[in-house]
């Protein structure tokens, strides 16, 4: 078997494949990267146990066949290599050239490595993943891109350490909260099937890596079957990557209780400069709970302050908002992170000085932010 191939395609495609391959495993097997060459291809694959990805490369091909080569002597080589194309030829080792440069690494025989599994588009109701879907690529990526700060990274936090996809009539909807809060985007795409599936969070970082790197396909494949969830997407003859990820148990229990729905005081602002407005006031917030103290006053103000050990900050803003003006404090991290995904308009809706308060954009997205004792 022999491949030759651009090494900048090469190193995009080792890339996605990089975070998933371990560099220690408890099968051995699990730190070495997959080769699989065809005709019109070259195809890298691996896993972890619990995430197994696979990557379609354009390549120009001589025979077919497989080998495990060790992932990461093999990363490290071609983020070195010096040339503008790879050739790489198979036997009882890879001989790997570039340029100047030459190289040969020892195989591993793939027979006892694990069988990984991947939803194919076109076969619905057939195999691992029975049901299946599609949508906007470029919307899903956005709905796990705004809820994934809200999971927990605590390991006690049990089920809140994934992002839950709900699936139906209404269409999809990605959540995720540690318990203290919670966020939301909800998609305009009705399902004809009623599912929920809770993907480790882990798993939603590498998702959207794998996803990012084909977004100009603009559709995503979704599939689903017990335990797991396959996503795909590329283009014909050129990047493409197959992915399948292991599901948590359970799902999250009754959230839409802590959603509120009735507000003394509904603020609009821009995000852009009040997110750097709660940056620079935060500096000096306490810092145990960065606490920074909302002030909406007459006038359609916005006096934003904290303090600390270290001193005293404040800034006004001018906004626009309906209600009852009010005081009412935050954790400032908790905040900005809830902004964090969001451009232009926002609104703040605050139920009242200790009643969660909810922050939402156009595009189907809402956080619920708990306020702190004033």
């Amino acid at each position: 078997m022999k491949v030759f191939i651009p090494r900048k395609t090469l190193s995009e495609g080792i890339s996605l494949l990089e975070r998933v391959i371990p560099s220690r495993s408890a099968n051995p097997l699990f730190t070495y990267l997959g080769l699989e060459v065809r005709p019109q291809a070259l195809v890298l694959f691996g896993t972890n146990g619990e995430v197994d990805l696979e990557v379609r490369l354009p390549a120009d091909g001589e025979g077919e066949g497989r080998a495990l080569v060790p992932a990461q002597p093999f990363f490290q080589i071609v983020r070195s290599l010096p040339g503008e194309g790879v050739e790489a030829s198979f036997a009882q080792e890879l001989l790997l050239s570039s340029g100047s440069f030459q190289t040969r690494l020892g195989l591993a025989p793939v027979e006892g490595y694990p069988e990984l599994l991947f939803p194919e588009p076109t076969k619905g109701g057939e195999g691992p993943f029975p049901v299946r879907t599609h949508l906007p690529l470029g919307e899903f990526l956005k709905a796990l891109a705004h809820v994934r700060y809200a999971a927990s990274n605590e390991e006690y936090r049990a089920i809140f350490r994934g992002v839950q996809l709900e699936f139906g009539s209404k269409g999809v909807r990605a959540v995720a909260s540690d318990g203290y809060r919670l966020a939301l985007y909800d998609l305009a795409e009705p399902q004809p099937f009623e599912r929920k599936a809770v993907v480790p969070a882990r798993s939603v970082d590498e998702m959207v890596r794998a996803l990012r790197g084909v977004q100009e396909a603009g559709e995503v494949h979704l599939a689903l079957g017990p335990g797991m969830i396959g996503v795909s997407g590329g283009a014909e003859g050129g990047l493409s990557v197959r992915m399948a990820a292991r599901l948590m148990e359970g799902e999250f229990p009754d959230y839409e209780r802590v959603v509120p729905k009735e507000f003394a005081l509904k603020v609009a602002l821009e995000a852009d400069p009040f997110r750097e407005a709660l940056r620079r006031v935060s500096v000096l917030s306490d810092r145990q709970n960065h606490r920074v103290d909302l002030l909406f006053t007459e006038g359609s103000k916005l006096l934003l302050s904290a303090e600390g050990d270290y001193g005293r900050s404040q800034e006004e803003l001018s906004v626009a908002f309906e209600g009852t003006p009010l005081l009412v404090a935050y954790n400032a991290r908790h905040l900005l992170e809830a902004l964090g995904p969001v451009e232009g308009g926002v609104e703040l809706l605050i139920s009242g000085p200790t009643s969660p308060s909810l922050l939402q954009a156009g595009g189907g997205y809402r956080a619920v932010v708990a306020p702190l004792r004033v």
